[in-house]
């Protein structure tokens, strides 16, 4: 999303792109993917802050010449279902949120109101964090406290330390963190101000794009094409080409050699420090700071293809989180090759089919559904460099436990599923670094800690002059953090033209 930004970005402000996709379908996890009848998305699932009341929403619609178009969840977006028959639905308008949290925990008014002033502060404090990483790293130290200072102070913060000033409660704490998932790092370890700003991004609903979450790519991809440039699949990078110290280009694997006056990577920044740059440059200081921050968890999703009234059964358009406990430290779903397989702290659920008005069940009412949860990428690490579903007997077999034991504990909460279950298949962390390739599996790429927003490299702008950075790693998590990256790759590669362009929204 990230990559996709920056070039129809650029081809808006004249320039011709041309977009490197190793995969044999453009945009990441934008993608979607087709088996038989059914067709899933791989990481759309919610969207926030696409409307024209938002920035982002009228920079979309700008970026694909109004061919993006966005249908609402509806009047709630997320269902949570907890131990004890709780549940707690977080709605699209926020004094219908704060209304349903204070009947849920009526004794906690302060602490809530104070939550939401929070969240107000977080979100006021991000223009000028994002202008700041904009600017070279060289005055970056200066740009930080005079711009960008009230932001550091919460995302300095941990999630967990935040909550626990506000409220002794652990089942409010829990419904308030209950979103970690939309960014992959439990309260202990992740920064207030990435949970504050998920809260704020789903203020006002989620969304789905219109005819799929392919048409992200369609359309941004399309903005490129009419500007002169092009997008070409089966590109396997294999190294970012550095001359005279400056970014030159980039060799395929095979050899052949793209120069061009700027490269941006939008394939994370820890992962290009680590895979793509020259050996003498991985070794820099930079690189290797960057490429030893922690992680986000991998994942693994059970894809599922449906005959039948899936709506009758308890389906919708609303995303639904089924948490088995109300620790939220409980954060990956700790399987092991050889060992017996545990409960899911969560799973997180989507139905795609239901969220595209566009979407033609046919008379055999054809329907999609998705089951997300964390896993640990050391327990997949051994199959990665096998061939893609011809990795053998035990991975299989271990796959297809996974697979059943996930499926039954999915199927306790929504039982009227079983018999319209027509076609099912489980993704693991291997598959995603085949497609995608991000730093340990992880959908998220470098944990959102305190950590990773004090390191000054994670910047748009490399240390090697002529290197740009797109992506979620220099801005904030999910497909608008993503874009937003993009766009400060845009503003550091075309500061001018690109700074013009944007107050013009």
């Amino acid at each position: 999303m990230g990559g996709m930004t920056a070039a129809a970005f650029l081809a808006e402000l004249g320039k011709r792109v041309l977009v490197l996709e190793q995969h044999y379908v453009p945009g990441g996890f934008t993608h979607t993917f087709r088996r038989k009848q059914w067709r899933w998305d791989v990481g759309v699932h919610a969207v926030g802050e696409v409307t024209p009341h938002a920035m982002t929403g009228r920079l979309l619609e700008r970026l694909s010449r109004g061919q993006l178009e966005w249908a609402s969840l509806g009047p709630v977006y997320d269902e949570f279902y907890y131990p004890g028959d709780f549940r707690i639905d977080f709605p699209d308008r926020p004094e219908t949120f704060r209304r349903n949290l204070l009947t849920a925990f009526p004794g906690e008014r302060a602490a809530i109101d104070e939550y939401f002033g929070l969240i107000r502060s977080v979100a006021a404090s991000m223009k000028s964090y994002y202008l700041a990483r904009a600017l070279p790293a060289s005055i970056g130290s200066i740009a930080d406290r005079l711009l960008a200072g009230r932001a550091q102070k919460q995302l300095e913060q941990r999630t967990a330390d935040v909550l626990g000033r506000l409220t002794h409660n652990p089942r409010l704490k829990a419904v308030l963190a209950a979103q970690w998932g939309y960014y992959g790092s439990p309260p202990s370890r992740s920064s207030f101000a990435i949970q504050a700003l998920v809260v704020k991004h789903f203020m006002w609903g989620g969304y789905y794009p219109v005819g799929g979450s392919q048409r992200i790519a369609e359309t941004l991809l399309g903005t490129v094409a009419a500007a002169g440039g092009w997008t070409r699949i089966h590109a396997d990078v294999e190294e970012i080409v550095v001359e005279g110290g400056r970014a030159r280009g980039v060799r395929l694997k095979g050899g052949e050699l793209i120069r061009a006056g700027r490269v941006i990577s939008a394939a994370g920044v820890a992962s290009t420090a680590s895979r793509l740059l020259p050996p003498e440059h991985r070794g820099e200081g930079w690189a290797q700071r960057t490429a030893a921050l922690p992680k986000a968890p991998a994942h693994v999703c059970l894809y599922l293809g449906f005959k039948g009234d899936i709506r009758a059964a308890g389906a919708g358009a609303a995303n639904k989180w089924f948490y088995d406990t109300w620790d939220l430290e409980q954060e990956t779903w700790r399987v092991k090759h050889g060992e017996p397989i545990p409960r899911a702290p969560c799973l997180y659920s989507s139905f795609p089919s239901l969220k595209d008005p566009t979407h033609d069940p046919g008379p055999e009412q054809l329907h999609t559904g998705e089951v997300v949860t964390f896993v640990p990428w050391d327990s997949f690490e051994r199959w990665r460099d096998g061939r893609w579903r011809k990795r053998g007997p035990e991975y299989e077999t271990w796959k297809s436990q996974l697979e059943e034991r996930m499926l039954e504990q999915f199927l306790e909460h929504m039982p009227g599923l079983r018999p319209l279950i027509a076609y099912r298949e489980l993704s693991t962390p291997v598959s995603t670094d085949h497609f995608v390739r991000p730093m340990n599996g992880s959908i998220y790429g470098l944990e959102p800690t305190p950590e990773r927003f004090q390191a000054t490299e994670l910047r748009p702008r490399s240390p090697i002059p002529g290197l740009f950075f797109a992506g979620s790693e220099v801005a904030t998590v999910g497909v608008i953090g993503a874009m937003m990256g993009g766009v400060l790759a845009t503003v550091s590669a075309e500061p001018v033209s690109a700074l013009r362009y944007l107050r013009k929204l």
